[in-house]
C-alpha cells in the first residue's frame, strides 16, 4: 500500500517514517523544497530520539521518500495523511489554511478511490470542512477533468510525546479512527496491523467529529493535571508543606495516577497552549463557557511570571546580577522552544535588568535571535561561572547529577533554584550551595 504524508513537521515526519518502518511505501511530502532537500541528504530539522536512524534505514530499503511534488503523490498514493500545521490565530482558533490547501490539491488529483486522514489536530467539523472542500474544488473544475471517483475521509489524531515519539508511535496506548465509512476503517486498521499482533493495541472506532474532540480532551485533561499540581506547589511554598509527599499520595489513588504530576514552571511546547485555546474557542462557538480550561490557560501563562518572582526572591533582587539558566526546551529530549517556560523565564529576567547566560544540549543557534541579549553557553559550567544563582528551567538527565562541589567554586553565589525538583534538597545543602525548589524546603 502507497501512502502519501502531507507535511514534514515533528507529526508528519514521525508519522511516515514509522509507517516505512512497518514495510509501507512512504512518500513524505513538504511544499519547503529546502527542507526536502535537507531530509533528502539525511538531516533531520528536529531533535527526536531515535527519528533519525528509522529514516535513515528506510530511505535505505526504498520504503521511505521525500518530495515537494504533492501532485504526483496524492495520484500515487491509496491513502493520505494530512499532517501540516493548525497555528493559533489571534483568538485562539486553529488556522485551517494550510489544511484547506491540502483538501484543494486532494481534490485535483483524484484519480481513483482515496481514503484522506487528518493526523493533524483539528477543530470538530474539520473533517466535514474537508470534505465540502474536495465536492465544491471538483464542481469547479472542466468537466472532463473532474472525477467521479469516491473518497472517504477520516480523523485520526496523533498522541506523540516530543521526546519519545518514536515510541509512543510503535507502541501506543490506543489508537482512534473516526469515520462513516467500513471500509476506511478496515484499510486504516490494516495500516495499523504491525502494532496488534498479539491483540494489545487498543483500538477506538467512533464517528469523526467525536475523534476530533477527543484529541483535544486528552491534551486539556492533562494540562489541567499539569496546572493543578503547579497551584499546589504554589501554595506549598507559602503554607510549608511538601509538594514531593502531596503528589506521591495522590499518585497513589487509583483515580488518579502518578503520571503529569511533576510541578513545575508551566507546560510549554506546540499541543498544550494551542489545544487548550483552541478548545477554549470551539467551546465559545457552540455557546458553551469552558470556565475550567480558560483558568487552566490563564493559570499557566501566569506561571512563568511566578517563577521570576521565585528567582527574585532568592536572589534579593536580579537586577544587575547574573543568572545561569539552565535547559531552554519546554521539556528535555527535545529542541522545541515553543512556548517553552524556560523562553518565558528568560525573557522576564532580562526585563527585570538580569544578565543572562543559558545552556541547553539540543538548543543553541536557533534561539539567538529569539532571546536577544541573552548569552547562549556552549556547557553547564559556562553559564555557571560568576552567576548570582544558577536556575534549572528544563529536567535535561545531564542536569540531574552535576559536579555540586565544581558549581559551588564557578557560582558567585552559590544557589540552585530547581524549578523542576530534581534534586533532594539536603545533597545540595552538603555540597555547600543554598537550595531553592518548586513546594519544598
Amino acid at each position: 500500500m502507497n501512502i502519501a504524508v502531507i507535511g514534514t513537521g515533528y507529526v508528519g515526519l514521525v508519522t511516515g517514517a514509522c509507517f516505512a518502518e512497518f514495510g509501507l511505501k512512504v512518500a513524505c511530502v513538504d511544499k519547503d523544497k529546502k527542507k526536502i532537500a535537507h531530509l533528502l541528504h539525511g538531516k533531520i530539522p528536529i531533535y527526536e530520539p531515535g527519528l533519525e536512524e528509522i529514516v535513515r534505514r528506510n530511505m535505505q530499503r526504498g520504503f521511505l521518500r521525500f518530495s515537494s511534488d504533492i501532485d504526483e503523490s496524492i495520484r500515487n498514493s491509496l491513502t493520505i495523511f494530512i499532517a501540516v500545521g493548525t497555528p493559533s490565530k489571534a483568538d485562539g482558533s486553529a488556522d485551517l489554511s494550510y489544511v484547506d490547501e491540502v483538501a484543494e490539491a486532494i481534490a485535483r488529483n483524484l484519480n481513483g478511490y482515496k481514503v484522506i486522514v487528518t493526523k493533524s489536530t483539528v477543530p470538530v467539523g474539520t473533517g466535514e470542512r474537508i470534505r465540502r472542500t474536495i465536492l465544491k474544488t471538483l464542481a469547479n473544475m472542466p468537466e472532463d477533468r473532474r472525477s467521479t471517483n469516491l473518497f472517504d475521509v477520516v480523523s485520526n489524531p496523533e498522541f506523540l510525546r516530543e521526546g519519545s515519539a518514536v515510541e509512543d508511535f510503535l507502541h501506543p496506548d490506543r489508537i482512534v479512527i473516526g469515520a462513516d465509512s467500513e471500509q476506511a476503517v478496515a484499510i486504516l486498521k490494516d495500516l495499523y496491523s504491525p502494532l496488534y499482533l498479539g491483540g494489545k493495541t487498543r483500538f477506538v472506532i467512533t464517528d469523526m467529529r467525536t475523534s476530533e474532540l477527543i484529541k483535544y480532551a486528552t491534551n486539556a485533561y492533562l494540562a489541567t493535571k499539569v496546572t493543578f499540581i503547579n497551584e499546589i506547589a504554589n501554595l506549598c511554598d507559602r503554607v510549608g508543606s511538601n509538594v514531593l509527599t502531596i503528589a506521591q499520595a495522590l499518585g497513589m489513588d487509583g483515580r488518579i495516577s502518578p503520571k503529569f504530576l511533576n510541578p513545575g514552571p508551566g507546560y510549554g511546547g506546540s499541543c498544550f497552549p494551542k489545544d487548550t485555546r483552541a478548545l477554549c474557542k470551539i467551546a465559545e462557538e457552540a455557546g458553551y463557557d469552558f470556565g475550567v480550561l480558560k483558568a487552566v490557560v490563564e493559570v499557566n501563562e501566569r506561571q512563568p511570571k511566578m517563577m521570576v518572582e521565585k528567582i527574585k526572591q532568592a536572589t534579593k533582587g536580579v537586577r544587575g546580577k547574573t543568572i545561569g539558566l539552565l535547559g531552554l526546551s519546554f521539556k528535555p529530549n527535545t529542541d522545541d522552544t515553543r512556548e517553552s517556560p524556560a523562553i518565558a523565564i528568560a525573557r522576564e529576567l532580562r526585563r527585570a535588568g538580569a544578565k543572562v547566560k543559558a545552556f541547553d544540549p539540543a538548543v543553541a543557534e536557533p534561539v539567538r535571535k529569539e532571546l536577544r541579549g541573552v548569552t547562549i553557553c556552549p556547557d553547564v559550567h559556562s553559564a555557571a561561572k560568576g552567576a548570582d544563582a544558577l536556575v534549572i528551567a528544563t529536567e535535561w538527565n545531564q542536569f540531574r547529577n552535576l559536579d555540586l562541589p565544581k558549581l559551588k567554586k564557578l557560582l558567585k553565589t552559590p544557589l540552585l533554584i530547581d524549578l523542576r525538583n530534581i534534586y533532594q534538597p539536603a545533597r545540595v545543602r552538603e555540597a555547600g550551595i543554598e537550595y531553592v525548589g518548586m513546594g519544598q524546603r
